[in-house]
């Protein structure tokens, strides 16, 4: 559900998306890209609009394909890239392959790699819009720049959804949140700048708030007001506590034990001469993954909660 929401979208905007899983991130971005209608209201999108879309499953990618096959669609060595002739070797280069790997298949490629394989392949064709679903799963640190980069670089607007505080800092222009982030209700508030941005301005609006309130109340008599005086909204449960300054470190144990495994399977002889070897750390990889996103969204949504209650 999605409760009444506007918003006017700029070329060279670049937004992101936060909140936990069944706040409907997905339903709005899929109204404002126009895949849903909108129950009521309407979405005007903009002219000649070009959609190009980075998906966190990678399920466009046929692990069968060569690195050369999959950027030019088996039609020779070049591409044309923003109406250039290029080369697909030197191409390759721009997002950190070595020309070696053009017969690569994708099967043996880690999942940092195939995130920049995907993200060659959509940079290589027009598009005025990016939309990025989880972009920072499973990347490494050399792809998190390169991908921060090109975000920052492009020429057209960029709608991003992510769990990745700092990386929502370094990217977006503004940020779109639930209205509730511990009980999220279906409203929506769009924040000028990135997610610390959002948590000060969302601060700032509860001290106003509450000034406001302060402001209207009426005065007492010192025992009706001990006795009416409102509830304060709590603290953190030792808990709540307790994972909110340990996750973050799982958080890193995980991105380490995932880095790990994507050392050992960047190996490109490997799934030849291993397969056993291979396919088990790419079920140990999914899963470690799987892992460190419900971490993330556990930690994303005990920091708005501690930044709601404590104003």
């Amino acid at each position: 559900m999605v409760a009444p929401f506007s918003i006017r979208v700029h070329r060279g905007d670049r937004i992101g998306f936060v909140g936990p899983n069944g706040a409907g991130k997905t339903t709005l971005l899929k109204m404002l890209t126009g895949q849903l209608e909108p129950d009521e209201g309407w979405v005007k999108l903009g002219t000649n609009l070009e959609i190009a879309t980075l998906d966190q499953k990678r399920e466009d990618l046929n692990p069968q394909d060569t690195l050369s096959h999959y950027l030019t669609d088996g039609r020779g060595e070049t591409l044309l890239v923003n109406g250039e002739q290029r080369h697909v070797a030197g191409y390759m280069k721009d997002f950190l392959f070595q020309p070696e790997q053009i017969r690569t298949p994708i099967k043996n490629l880690s999942g940092g790699e195939r995130a920049r394989l995907m993200l060659a392949r959509i940079m290589a064709r027009p598009s005025n819009l990016l939309i990025l679903d989880e972009p920072t799963n499973d990347l490494d640190i050399e792809t998190l720049d390169l991908l921060q980069e090109i975000v920052a670089g492009y020429n057209g607007t960029v709608i991003l959804v992510s769990h990745d505080r700092d990386f929502l800092d370094r990217t977006v222009t503004s940020t779109i949140a639930p209205a509730e982030p511990d009980a999220p209700d279906g409203r929506w508030i769009e924040y000028a700048g990135g997610y610390s941005d959002m948590l000060a301005q969302r601060k700032g609006a509860q001290e106003e708030r509450r000034k406001a309130e302060k402001a209207a109340e009426k005065p007492r008599a010192e025992s009706t007001a001990a006795a009416d005086a409102p509830k304060g909204k709590g603290k953190l449960s030792y808990k709540q506590k307790f994972a909110l300054e340990n996750l973050p470190k799982e958080m890193a144990k995980a991105e380490s034990e995932i880095a790990a495994r994507e050392k050992k399977m960047a190996d490109p002889n490997l799934f030849t001469k291993d397969p056993a070897t291979f396919n088990k750390l790419a079920a140990e990889m999914e899963k470690l993954r799987d892992g460190l996103t419900k971490m993330e969204e556990e930690w994303l949504e005990l920091e708005m909660l501690r930044e709601e209650l404590e104003g």
